[in-house]
């Protein structure tokens, strides 16, 4: 069984959705590392896949825990904790939180600055709320498969996810204005106690 497993297959197709994981969990500079320890471990122990769970749960589970091992390192911690959102692709086109799809370059840049602002407050989250929002909200898993990944209970998963997001739900109330804009598109201001300083280049 996993035997006819091809290690190559598998990198083309979870790589990008991996490393893009990876980059929301940490940060695009550390993803790529992290993403290349997460793919030297599973060309090792591909063999060893027994197909107790899905593919994408045991590739997710490892890089999990890699980026957590990462965010725990010293080296992590003084490293900045917010990068530009221009080198993460695809989030400002999926605004789950605010319930938007795709539509005009206006309103994309609208919900690009919403998602800027909210990636920030995803990360003041502790790392097991941030984890499983990333998990449930942005990749799409559900809630038996989160479980799987972080080796949970069910029951462990659903407190979670309904803790985390009415923290961020809580924190991003107290950090910005919501409203409705000129072209009737849902908007946000960060309020000015929160507005933070960009980081020197």
């Amino acid at each position: 069984m996993s035997r006819d497993i091809d290690f190559k297959e598998v990198f083309e197709q979870f790589h990008p959705k991996i490393l893009h994981y990876l980059s929301r969990m940490t940060n695009p500079h550390e993803a790529e590392d992290i993403a290349q320890e997460v793919f030297d471990k599973v060309s090792r122990n591909l063999r060893n896949f027994k197909g107790e769970s899905k593919l994408s749960t045991w590739l997710y589970r490892i890089a999990t825990n890699a980026a957590i091992d990462r965010m725990r390192s010293s080296s992590f911690k003084r490293s900045p904790e917010h990068t530009s959102m221009e080198d993460i692709t695809g989030i400002e086109d999926r605004n789950v939180w605010l319930d938007h799809n795709k539509t005009s370059t206006d309103q994309t840049v609208i919900r690009k600055e919403m998602s800027e602002c909210i990636r920030e407050f995803i990360d003041k989250l502790p790392s097991d709320y941030k984890t499983v929002i990333l998990l449930s909200d942005l990749e799409g898993f559900e809630n038996k498969e989160i479980a799987d990944i972080l080796q949970v209970s069910l029951d462990t998963v659903k407190i979670r996810l309904h803790r985390a997001r009415a923290k961020l739900k809580e924190i991003l109330n107290e950090g910005c204005d919501f409203y409705h804009n000129e072209q009737n598109v849902f908007a946000c201001d960060r309020k000015p106690s929160q507005i933070l300083p960009k980081p020197p280049k």
